[in-house]
């Protein structure tokens, strides 16, 4: 099973600026390509801060100092890298409360930016293609279950599980792999268990047993009782 990373999901070409870049020079690049904060850059082509649109307005407001990327921008930068899963780049921008993260390479040099839309992208995942990773990943790859003996159902991101597992001990693990795979939103359990059902089924034949011997030591209800009053009534 494998998950989309960081360099799947974000935009390979990143809009940046130079720490000299002026105010309206930012302001127009925001505006252009409709995001909401820009990298800043070194000549070494290396994030070293991000001025974001509430930067530009705090730098308005104030209207005090000079307005260049350098001067208005966040810094020390958090960045991403593109072996990351969508999971830990999520982590990361809530942890820091930002909504967009650059993306460096392994010598810092900026190679594109994951926003919070891109994150969103892995949410618009066709329910079918759901499906089939829960089906020949986690079902047959990784678990070594029969497809046949489940049902996998998945609408708008909610995947519904029915059919029968072979232990109850198993379903905690399927669980947690289905909630695992990129795009699920939830997961609802309708399993049932082979071991449960053979279980009460011995305990129910068992149960027959039991009953059946007690009837033999015990007789039928009533039965005695019938025997002595036909044997008064030939008196």
């Amino acid at each position: 099973m494998r998950h989309r990373s960081v360099a799947d999901l974000m935009t390979p070409t990143a809009v940046a600026v130079q720490p000299g870049t002026p105010f309206k020079e930012i302001a127009r690049l925001l505006d252009e390509y409709g995001i909401t904060a820009v990298p800043v850059v070194d000549e070494a082509n290396r994030p070293v801060g991000v001025v974001s649109e509430a930067d530009l307005l705090r730098r308005h407001t104030a209207k005090d100092g000079p307005s260049t990327a350098e001067a208005m921008m966040s810094s020390p930068v958090v960045v991403a890298r593109p072996s990351w899963t969508a999971v830990e780049a999520a982590r990361l921008m809530e942890r820091h409360r930002v909504k967009r993260l650059p993306v460096v390479d392994a010598d810092g040099t900026l190679i594109g930016v994951l926003s919070r839309s891109d994150l969103l992208q892995l949410f618009l995942r066709r329910d079918r293609a759901i499906q089939e990773e829960i089906l020949e990943d986690v079902v047959t790859r990784i678990l070594g279950l029969s497809p046949a003996s489940l049902h996998i159902d998945v609408a708008e991101g909610r995947v519904t599980l029915s059919g029968t597992l072979p232990r109850r001990s198993i379903a905690p693990i399927f669980l947690r792999l289905c909630e695992d795979v990129d795009g699920v939103v939830e997961v609802v359990d309708r399993l049932s268990y082979e071991d449960e059902t053979a279980a009460a089924a011995a305990a129910k034949a068992a149960g027959a047993g039991a009953h059946e011997a007690r009837v033999a030591r015990e007789g039928t209800p009533g039965h005695g009782d019938q025997t002595a009053h036909g044997g008064q009534a030939a008196l």
